[in-house]
């Protein structure tokens, strides 16, 4: 958890907040967790006169501030939510001088995908307030996180079954909490979770599918990896999450090559880059297909896609399926 972060949740226990925060990063669990959590230590949950929520990009700024110059009814505290508006990404002088000039009852949440950290807006709001990134945790934090969840049902499960489950499942808070809930109910009174378990709830179906997809496209077999892809979306996956796990599946790849090629045997990798030892083998026979070139490419195009989607540029569905025919393609 990072500095900015602490601060919001020492404002929350103490119960003294500053007018403006402004959320942003990749990790929406731990976003929408805080904002619940700032939302109900300002307003009772059926405080609809002094709760208002915004989002998209066709707000008017002047009706924002309007607002936010109202004093609450009946109640300490204003809450405004400005959600994916752009509003804390770029703004003009006048929206920031009429944030100036809101009542001292209102409090303001900005939460964006991205920022600008050179523009007015974030330079005003960061010193006014906080400005919290959130970013995926990583598997250390994650165990910690998923001890404590385990601990309030009085679950617990070893090391090497947290490994093997945070490689099924990958790092999105979302997924784990819904894989986790599943687990606790499929245990019943049992105190221990097992790889067994693992086995028989989590979806390791879409992981499968990613790896089989790499193999093709090592193959150039584009009309497989094509039906593969559309296969995950029938599935009801999502595209952005199909191109996360296979940003990952290349990052992994990525490591193990390189490890590999340093000699290092596959205990040694599998602690180095925290995945399950059985998954080791495996990684190193894939990796073979690919070049260090190619890998770095199809990270580098993930990476890119995956900030054309955020901010609309291009379609999540057509993004992903751009990639799959680049590097499957003679």
């Amino acid at each position: 958890m990072n500095r900015e972060i602490k601060k919001i949740s020492e404002d929350i226990k103490t119960n003294t907040f500053k007018q403006f925060y402004l959320f942003y990063g990749e990790e929406k669990y731990m976003i929408l967790q805080m904002k619940d959590q700032l939302k109900r230590a300002l307003i009772s949950e059926d405080d609809t006169m002094n709760y208002s929520y915004f989002e998209g990009k066709k707000v008017d700024p002047t009706e924002i501030i309007e607002l936010a110059k109202t004093v609450p009814f009946f109640n300490d505290h204003r809450f405004i939510i400005l959600d994916g508006t752009g509003l804390g990404k770029k703004s003009d002088d006048s929206f920031i001088k009429g944030l100036k000039e809101i009542s001292d009852t209102s409090v303001l949440l900005f939460i964006e995908d991205t920022i600008d950290k050179r523009s007015k807006i974030y330079k005003f709001l960061s010193k006014q307030g906080h400005a919290a990134c959130f970013e995926p945790m990583k598997n250390k934090e994650l165990s910690q996180w998923i001890t404590l969840l385990l601990k309030k049902d009085e679950k617990q499960m070893s090391i090497s079954t947290m490994n093997n489950f945070l490689y099924r499942c990958g790092s999105d808070m979302h997924t784990l909490k819904n894989e986790l809930d599943k687990l606790i109910s499929y245990v019943g009174d049992r105190k221990e979770i097992t790889s067994y378990d693992l086995e028989q709830l989590t979806s390791s179906q879409t992981i499968n599918q990613i790896f089989i997809m790499l193999d093709a496209i090592a193959r150039k077999q584009r009309d497989k990896v094509l039906t593969l892809y559309y296969d995950l979306i029938e599935l009801k996956e999502s595209p952005f999450g199909i191109l996360a796990l296979l940003a990952r599946q290349c990052n992994q790849l990525l490591q193990v090559k390189n490890l590999d090629d340093l000699g290092k045997d596959n205990g040694t990798i599998s602690k180095e880059i925290k995945i399950p030892a059985f998954a080791v083998g495996k990684l190193k026979d894939q990796s073979k297909m690919f070049s260090i070139e190619v890998l770095l490419s199809m990270v580098e195009a993930c990476a890119k896609t995956d900030e054309l989607i955020k901010t609309g540029k291009i379609n999540d569905r057509v993004g992903v399926e751009l990639i799959l025919i680049q590097f499957s393609q003679n």
